[in-house]
């Protein structure tokens, strides 16, 4: 039998402590993350089918305004699967920062009344955001069978490192902003803001091309394409855009991407340093 309600190991159990009370929650985990899918679904006659509405709303919007009334497909073949391959990557990230951000004050009743480690609540959160890209990813590859253009290429190898990005990343910032979202309640509608400027400032709807060529100035250029979300959305792109093998992008984008990660990796370690350093008083704080 393992008690429940003692002080973990997290604060005093060294360098690797954290982790084997993660490792030890692992049960948790997987039952919270089945929590949250459920209560988000709970008594919905579509159920899980919900995952799909928002992506595909928002795809049927850019695609007829962006698209064709403003020009934006001009020049790039095939812009639904590039728009949406670049809305299942941002999604992802989204769902992963949003949630893990307002994932510690939404489970304020566990964190007062019994010890865990309080990182599986983001961690959860994340978990559940990566079942809905699934399904997400799962309508992108049917719609590129659907056109007669499988991502049956050598580009599909930026997949992964390109989910590597998004999931280190918003994990990393999902950690941080948790934490301090309990002690200053804005944080999380800052987020929201954040997130809807970092989606504009990716290339999902319009060419990274198009900035690269209306941006005269070469540093500017460069920043904009190192950012890790950038990189991540190419990264989907290059994958699963067949069309965008005649497409110029960035040189060294698999180089890039590997870079980024390793920043996101340090990026996440401190994270989740500082998260530790902060988790002391959640209960006080809720």
């Amino acid at each position: 039998m393992r008690s429940i309600g003692a002080i973990g190991k997290g604060a005093s159990g060294g360098f690797f402590g954290p982790f084997r009370e993660l490792i030890d929650h692992r049960e948790m985990l997987s039952l919270l993350v089945k929590r949250d899918l459920k209560a988000r679904y709970k008594d919905s006659a579509l159920g899980f089918l919900w995952v799909l509405a928002r992506p595909l709303m928002q795809l049927a919007i850019y695609f007829v305004v962006l698209g064709h009334f403003l020009g934006a497909a001009r020049g790039i073949p095939d812009f639904a699967i590039y728009v949406f391959a670049g809305l299942t990557a941002m999604g992802l990230f989204q769902e992963i920062l949003v949630g893990g951000t307002g994932s510690i004050l939404a489970n304020a009743g566990l964190v007062k009344k019994v010890y865990v480690p309080r990182e599986v609540f983001p961690l959860a959160s994340t978990g559940a955001a990566l079942f809905n890209f699934g399904v997400q990813l799962v309508v992108l590859v049917i719609a590129t069978f659907a056109i007669g253009k499988p991502p049956l290429h050598l580009g599909l190898i930026y997949f992964l490192p390109a989910l590597a990005l998004i999931v280190v990343f918003g994990l990393a910032l999902a950690l941080l902003c948790g934490a301090i979202n309990v002690y200053l309640r804005d944080t999380q509608y800052l987020v929201d803001v954040i997130t809807m400027l970092l989606f504009w400032a990716s290339p999902v709807v319009y060419a990274w091309q198009m900035v690269a060529d209306l941006v005269k100035t070469p540093w500017v250029v460069e920043l904009y394409t190192n950012n890790p979300l950038t990189l991540a959305v190419l990264g989907f792109q290059r994958a699963f855009w067949v069309s965008g093998d005649a497409v110029a992008w960035p040189d060294n984008l698999m180089v890039r991407m590997l870079i980024a990660l390793i920043i996101g990796v340090v990026l996440l370690f401190v994270s989740h340093r500082v998260f530790l350093r902060l988790q002391g008083n959640f209960a006080q704080e809720l």
